[in-house]
């Protein structure tokens, strides 16, 4: 869970075919997009974070995993060019990591969105109550911070300064605290 990420959406970008989807993605890479607020965290903030959880000098097997950032501007591009400069200089290897224009994002389909929060329906009965529409709980930062504590990210101190504004009732916050503290016990063995 990253501080100044508003939400993160699945889809497909980088690739010249319309109307990507899972069946037919084309020459498209399936890819996550992040909204952010600049006043709490940098681009190079979150291309810091983007080096070190992925292996930039590993090879892509496909064009539809492909290691990649897609940067939006001149000034992205330069910032990811140096920073995976920096990168190869650390390894003393090339990255084999693309920098990529982003001409279009297209989102995956609906059962791709907050995958893993689905999963657990009594949380996702809790954002289906606030947010009855999809499209809403897909855009929704509750549902992004959610998704993101229920797949072991994050720690309790920052569950604890923000569970009383996921919007959950006293019943999704103690089913939280229970997915959470499992997880976290489980990934400290």
């Amino acid at each position: 869970i990253i501080e100044g990420v508003i939400r993160t959406r699945v889809g497909y970008a980088g690739g010249r075919q319309e109307n990507p989807d899972y069946g037919h993605i084309g020459d498209h890479t399936e890819t996550v997009q992040v909204d952010y607020d600049p006043a709490r965290i940098s681009y190079n903030q979150l291309l810091d974070i983007f080096w070190h959880n992925h292996k930039p000098t590993g090879r892509s097997w496909s064009r539809q995993y492909m290691n990649a950032v897609f940067y939006h501007d001149d000034r992205q591009r330069q910032l990811a060019m140096a920073s995976r400069s920096a990168v190869e200089k650390k390894f003393g290897q090339p990255v084999k990591t693309e920098v990529a224009p982003l001409r279009t994002f297209t989102m995956a389909e609906d059962y791709h969105q907050k995958y893993i929060l689905k999963q657990h329906y009594a949380l996702k009965a809790e954002m289906s109550r606030i947010y009855p529409v999809h499209g809403d709980f897909v855009n929704s930062t509750a549902a992004a911070r959610l998704n993101g504590y229920i797949s072991g990210y994050g720690s309790r101190d920052q569950l604890a300064s923000e569970i009383d504004r996921l919007g959950l009732t006293d019943a999704g916050k103690q089913t939280l605290m229970e997915m959470t503290n499992r997880q976290w016990n489980y990934d400290r063995q």
